[in-house]
């Protein structure tokens, strides 16, 4: 009974030591370019890839901060958008969050005096992180985005 006992702890010590060793890292590496690619098949409307300075006047983002960024706006009829940055440092990462949601509130105010149903669209934006990367994404088809993202790791 003894030795029942003890194998059977000994056999739970080694499960928990098995399950801390196997622990999965908060570290989520992303091809953008790819991830961004992705996307563009959530929104039904043209996107255009823009330069690293639009974006970042379009957005607020501190460059210096950034170590890789990818951005696809709409004419301006259509609110479908996708932005992907890369954050050299942790503390970013909200900051970045917070600029992302400011885009969705500020251009759904804009859809909504003459396009209420892409408005809507802003008003649901999916904005994630993961690891060192933050994603804005404002699809027609939101699940299928949030599956391209779940691929992805976010």
């Amino acid at each position: 009974m003894k030795k029942r006992i003890m194998l059977c702890l000994t056999a739970m010590v080694l499960v928990f030591a098995l399950t801390a060793c196997g622990k999965k890292s908060d570290e989520v590496t992303v091809d953008v370019k790819k991830l961004a690619a992705d996307l563009q098949e959530s929104i039904t409307s043209e996107v255009a890839e823009v330069s690293s300075d639009i974006f970042a006047s379009t957005f607020f983002v501190d460059m210096e901060k950034v170590d890789e960024s990818i951005a696809y706006l709409n004419s301006g009829a259509y609110a479908g958008e996708i932005a992907i940055v890369k954050c050299s440092s942790s503390d970013y990462v909200s900051e970045a969050e917070e600029l992302f949601k400011t885009r969705a509130k500020n251009q759904s105010s804009l859809f909504a005096d003459y396009n209420a149903p892409e408005a809507a669209k802003l008003d649901t934006a999916i904005i994630k992180s993961a690891g060192s990367y933050v994603v804005y994404c404002v699809p027609d088809d939101t699940a299928k985005a949030e599956d391209i993202l779940k691929a992805a790791g976010f």
